[in-house]
């Protein structure tokens, strides 16, 4: 299939969990940029449809876990608009696991968070890397992988979710490496973000407020603030960027 030549010459940006919280403050955001959305979810497609509406894109499900799914995610959007040229791993999934607690950690915890906040960016970059690579957008192709604070300090969630950020910001810039010029890879960690999963996390906001120079947790549009800089960007490559308010300097 010929990429790069639809959708009048905009962009098409995949930004995959973007039915609420950061992934629809980044997808709302690229579609202000002037780029054509494709909203991905999974467990929530009705918010999924109506977020796409609302932003003059276009919904897609598929569950990330499965490979098969997530490869056919790409080329779903290549089907509709035949062209890729942004591609934001935003989905993820996680859950409370004691970090002491090293038998509530099973294998099986391991498996499932790797599978969807590694293996499936992953997945979805190599499948979507032709496209990317012949991107005639201004800058290139781009891919950004939104990771975690949890990823670059000892904290987080779980061990297992923690590592797992870890090795996608690792993983970010190894592809950085291998891909340019032609694809740009970065990743952008945040610390804590007020949505409605983290609104009853009364001791990680009080950290937030307390602690961290900027006195307050970050919003879904200050994270969808800088993916726009970066997705927009020409020349920044293999960056991990910490948006945490300042917390790393305390």
């Amino acid at each position: 299939m010929e990429t790069g030549r639809t959708d009048n010459g905009r962009g098409v940006a995949l930004v995959t969990g973007s039915s609420s919280g950061i992934g629809e403050g980044i997808a709302r955001r690229l579609a202000d940029d002037g780029l054509r959305v494709v909203v991905h979810s999974h467990t929530r497609p009705e918010d999924g449809a109506r977020i796409a509406a609302e932003i003059g894109g276009d919904h897609l499900g598929a569950d990330l876990a499965d490979e098969e799914q997530a490869a056919a995610l790409v080329a779903a959007t290549l089907e509709r608009h035949g062209r890729l040229d942004v591609l934001v791993n935003n989905a993820g999934i996680s859950w409370p696991i004691p970090h002491a607690d090293l038998a509530a950690a099973r294998a099986e915890d391991w498996r499932r968070l790797l599978e969807v906040n590694l293996i499936a960016p992953w997945v979805l970059t190599t499948a979507a890397l032709e496209a990317l690579r012949g991107s005639t957008r201004d800058g290139g192709g781009c891919v950004v992988n939104i990771t975690s604070h949890a990823g670059v300090r000892p904290k987080g969630s779980s061990v297992p979710y923690a590592a797992s950020k870890a090795a996608l910001n690792h993983t970010t810039r190894l592809l950085a490496a291998a891909l340019g010029p032609d694809v740009r890879v970065n990743a952008v960690a945040p610390g804590l973000v007020d949505t409605p999963m983290t609104r009853t996390w009364a001791e990680a906001h009080e950290t937030w407020a307390t602690r961290s120079p900027m006195r307050r947790a970050a919003t879904p549009d200050d994270v969808a603030d800088l993916v726009s800089t970066v997705v927009h960007s020409r020349y920044l490559t293999g960056e991990v960027i910490v948006l945490d308010g300042g917390l790393n300097l305390t």
